[in-house]
């Protein structure tokens, strides 16, 4: 694979969005006009984008018709016409597509524009599109329809692999939807399609193209598969269309996470770079212009710091004018556009455009890996999805960073564990379990919350014994007493476990004064229980991170013994802080994840200075403290060096 490639390479980051032509939307190859095609990229190369990703729609490069008797299938063919005896036509293909995509890579060149072009482009916002021949199949797991595809692949690939505009491979868009699979038929037609890619050309990364994925066993498209296959993951979070994710405004701390969090997931889990590579807010009727560039800006600085690789933007340009399917169907199809249909440009446009002359103007080239403090366990019998998003945002809100696994997977080394919202009887399987509790002895710390799981051994590491499980009649307040701060809040856990601590100590209780969160040691380390699955339930509640509320005080209270070596730490709960070594100085992204602008305090470890300010305004110095001020939605970048 060629190196320096900014989807593989640590620390680089892209912007971009994704194209289709202005005048025609999905039908663009069929309606081509050069004119028109040439000034979308103009403006857009004009504008600051760097990447676009692309999409050779299926039905037009391989038009294939299969012509037959009443007994059955004789010969495929393009229409009446034969297919010619040519490689091109042996693979089915439309010379006369494939000589527009020639065209639109060279205008691309031409303008500076680098191509991620989408394979198997047989689904697209909202609608399938395949050959007429393949028509009724289902294009994944049908024999037939799997050995077209590598065939337009193996040609597609072999006729682009030398231009200087393709960037990357992607295997299609979102094809986790063109048909129902078993989660074994959904790597057998990976596999294929990848290794169709790399007989070609390996000079390139295989992008995954995918969303939507988990990491459970069950999970037919599985994230782990996925980095097992391909070479760069991918997220297209949109708030209205993924779990939990549009219960608040688009410019609060929940949604701006979104991206941030899902693609730390699927890279940590699956083990292989992941990219934005489709976000947007789908139009008017969720927020205005404005708060959309706000949404976008914190996007695109988040996604940053936490080695997202880039952000490409839905879509290029307005499509509200376009009669035909999706566009007809769709509401939320129309007004995507970076530009308006009359041509011009959107305040997200000219957000993106600063933000990629902000990583210009960078004196390096890639930002460090940021440091983390803890790895967050998911498991099997929970919504992975739910847990794992409500933990990242707890630790931003607390100060601290974490990285993700999945239960079966060997475990990282950190010397803080979370387990959060166990659930069933398989949360993790008893050699791993055995570990864990082994890397406590040595000294780590472990976090357990608790909804409805079963862990064994449980009595003697955690220091309390059961003493009954019963169903919660009504919602109980708990109150944190030996926590900073001494927070409270409102449980609807289900279960209610009654506690006799033997050797742990509690540090929260419900009001009848039984224990729900406690803490014991083991060895030389330590070992939290909190008998509510407040991560579920903060993820399921609309307003929980924005609202006056507490429960990220718990998270600080047991990481704070490993932010201790951290040269920054911050106080302000709607403010996130990522650190990263660069030689003996230290790189730090402070982000104002609030639409409300923020005056607040940051702690520098002493012997540390100011000694840069790469992004926004510079802090004041106060005493041992420094004062940043943040607009709404935006961030403070410094250089930080020892005295």
């Amino acid at each position: 694979m060629a190196e320096n490639n900014p989807l593989t390479t640590p620390g680089t980051f892209v912007v971009g969005c994704n194209y289709w032509a202005s005048h025609a939307g999905t039908t663009m190859w069929r309606d081509w006009r050069r004119d028109v095609v040439a000034d979308d990229l103009r403006k857009l190369a004009d504008a600051g984008i760097q990447v676009l990703r692309v999409f050779p729609l299926w039905p037009d490069f391989q038009p294939l018709t299969l012509l037959g008797t009443g007994y059955g299938p004789v010969e495929f063919r393009h229409g009446e016409e034969a297919l010619p005896d040519t490689a091109e036509g042996l693979a089915g293909m439309s010379a006369v597509a494939l000589d527009r995509f020639a065209e639109f890579a060279d205008l691309a060149a031409q303008h500076g524009l680098k191509l991620i072009v989408g394979l198997i482009t047989g689904w697209m916002s909202g609608r399938l599109f395949v050959p007429p021949a393949l028509e009724g199949r289902n294009v994944l797991t049908d024999p037939v329809a799997v050995l077209w595809q590598t065939r337009f692949v193996k040609y597609f690939t072999r006729r682009f692999r030398d231009h200087p505009a393709v960037l990357a491979w992607d295997l299609g868009n979102e094809c986790n939807c063109m048909g129902p699979a078993t989660r074994d038929q959904f790597w057998v037609w990976t596999s294929a399609i990848v290794n169709a890619i790399r007989a070609e050309d390996q000079s390139r990364p295989v992008v995954s193209g995918m969303h939507s994925l988990l990491p459970g066993p069950n999970a037919p498209w599985r994230i782990q598969d996925q980095g097992e296959l391909t070479d760069v993951l991918t997220t297209h979070p949109y708030p209205y269309f993924t779990p939990y994710c549009d219960s608040d405004p688009v410019n609060t701390m929940r949604t701006e996470l979104h991206s941030t969090a899902e693609s730390r997931m699927y890279a940590d889990i699956g083990e292989k770079p992941c990219l934005v590579e489709e976000i947007g807010t789908l139009g008017p009727m969720v927020a205005t212009e404005k708060i959309a560039a706000d949404f976008i800006r914190v996007a695109m600085l988040s996604a940053w710091a936490h080695d997202c690789h880039g952000l490409l933007w839905w879509c290029a340009f307005e499509l509200s004018h376009l009669s035909g399917a999706p566009y007809d169907w769709d509401a939320y199809e129309r007004e995507l556009g970076l530009f308006h249909h009359d041509g011009t440009p959107k305040p997200v446009l000219g957000e993106i455009s600063r933000f990629g002359q902000f990583i210009k103007s960078l004196p390096i080239s890639a930002l460090p890996p940021r440091k983390t403090e803890a790895v967050c366990i998911l498991s099997e019998g929970q919504d992975q999805w739910a847990v794992a998003y409500s933990s990242f945002v707890l630790a931003k809100q607390a100060g601290f960073d974490i990285e993700f696994q999945y239960a079966d997977q060997p475990l990282k080394d950190a010397p803080f564990y979370l387990l959060p919202c166990i659930s069933g009887g398989r949360i993790i399987y008893r050699r791993r379990w055995l570990e864990l509790l082994d890397r406590v002895k040595s000294g780590a710390t472990l976090y357990v919350s608790h909804d409805n799981g079963m862990l064994s051994p449980l009595n003697e590491p955690f220091g309390f014994d059961v003493i009954t499980r019963s169903r919660h009649a009504a919602a109980t307040t708990v109150s944190m007493d030996g926590v900073a701060g001494q927070p409270t809040f409102t449980t609807h856990a289900p279960f209610r476990l009654r506690l006799e601590p033997t050797r742990a100590e509690v540090l929260g209780r419900e009001a009848d004064g039984n224990p729900v969160f406690t803490r014991a040691a083991w060895g030389k380390g330590t070992i939290y229980f909190l008998s509510a699955p407040i991560e579920k339930e903060l993820t399921q509640t609309p307003g929980s991170f924005d609202a006056p509320q507490s429960v990220w005080q718990i998270y600080r209270h047991m990481a704070q013994p490993f932010m201790a070596d951290r040269v920054a730490q911050k106080d302000h709960p709607q403010i996130g802080i990522t650190e990263h070594a660069l030689g003996d100085s230290r790189v730090v992204v402070l982000i104002n994840y609030s639409p409300e602008p923020v005056i607040t305090p940051v702690k520098l470890a002493p012997g540390w200075k100011i000694s840069g300010t790469w992004y926004g305004q510079t802090p004041q110095p106060d005493g041992a403290d420094i004062i940043c001020a943040f607009p709404p939605n935006d961030a403070v970048v410094l250089l930080l060096s020892s005295e």
